[in-house]
């Protein structure tokens, strides 16, 4: 176990608690697998403009296993477990719009040493309150599809009038962009397989499916070049294809996936798109999911003991929603 100052220096407020936790991590690089594991550290707290939570229910998602092989390399050991929800038990110098107590809903210091949202506590970087009628859960779910979806439609430029191709609506991106861009006023096309193509349908979108003779459906949806492209599936090869979509012009796409490809053929890339990410929307859109307005669908939730049957759900791509690990035991 690891040796922690657990004195309040730094803390304005801090509820008792136990001097340990268990928190899943891993401290080299690889197949997330063989370097995860489930150890007891101590708890630490919050620095300043930090809050530390007690997690009811944590996000996991695809980029969680690309940083146990070395995305983002940082300070080792690392967490894992990007977006959580929980309960405040201490605020960090500077935090004045929480207390101890409130229910949160947020994005974690992922780069902490002493692990991530998949842990007993874990300190918080964003947050806002969870709204009457949000379970944890479904709360738990909103931040990681919210966030990038939403700042991504962004870069895009997004608005009433155009027309947009969600390729991968059945991500849990995918899926939040679809209806962050129906908000706007857009006009939808959205490729997806069966399990949420009668949903996305529902909202408002046009909806086709993956695989041959892609292009010529949605060009036949659309009846001409759609205005944008957001791509948020798993690297497949389909970029040249959705440039294609987009009147041949690369710059009209975007790609949150697969950037070697992007790199090549002109495409844009998160990773090399100059914005500003705003997390302040999360608010916005936790209280129209306690209205019913909005959804990340949960496909399923895990007791924490039961991470590896998460992990190896999540690695066979057949998850179909997102997967929710239960640190308090929900």
């Amino acid at each position: 176990m690891e040796n922690l100052d657990t004195s309040s220096k730094g803390v304005n407020n801090q509820a008792s608690n136990p001097a340990t936790m268990r928190t899943i991590r891993f401290h080299e690089y690889g197949e997330p697998a063989e370097v995860l594991r489930m150890e007891q550290v101590a708890v630490p707290d919050p620095g300043p403009g930090r809050i530390r939570v007690t997690v009811r229910a944590c996000g996991l998602n695809p980029v969680d296993w690309s940083l146990c092989r070395g995305l983002f390399p940082g300070n080792l050991p690392r967490g894992i477990g990007l977006e959580l929800s929980g309960i405040v038990d201490a605020v960090g110098e500077g935090v004045t719009d929480v207390v101890i107590g409130d229910a949160v809903l947020g994005t974690v210091d992922f780069a902490g040493a002493r692990g991530a949202g998949a842990s007993e506590r874990a300190i918080v970087d964003h947050w806002v309150r969870i709204p009457a009628g949000l379970e944890f859960v479904q709360a738990a779910a909103l931040p990681m599809a919210v966030t990038i979806a939403y700042n991504h439609l962004n870069s895009l430029g997004v608005k009433s009038g155009h027309t947009l191709l969600v390729h991968g609506a059945g991500t849990m991106m995918g899926f939040a962009a679809v209806q962050i861009a129906l908000m706007r006023g857009a006009s939808v096309i959205a490729t997806a397989g069966n399990t949420y193509a009668d949903r996305l349908r529902s909202m408002g979108a046009a909806v086709t499916s993956y695989g041959d003779g892609m292009v010529e459906r949605v060009t036949g949806l659309a009846r001409q070049p759609v205005d944008l492209v957001l791509d948020t599936a798993p690297v497949s090869g389909i970029l040249p294809d959705l440039i294609r979509i987009a009147g041949g012009d690369p710059r009209r796409v975007l790609t949150i996936s697969d950037f070697a490809a992007a790199a090549k053929l002109g495409v844009r890339a998160s990773s090399g798109e100059d914005q500003t990410f705003r997390y302040d929307v999360l608010s916005e859109f936790a209280q129209y999911a306690a209205d019913g307005k909005f959804t990340v669908p949960v496909a399923q939730t895990f007791a924490f003991e039961d991470w590896r049957r998460a992990l190896d759900i999540s690695q066979s791509g057949h998850a179909h929603g997102k997967l929710i690990l239960l640190p308090a035991g929900d």
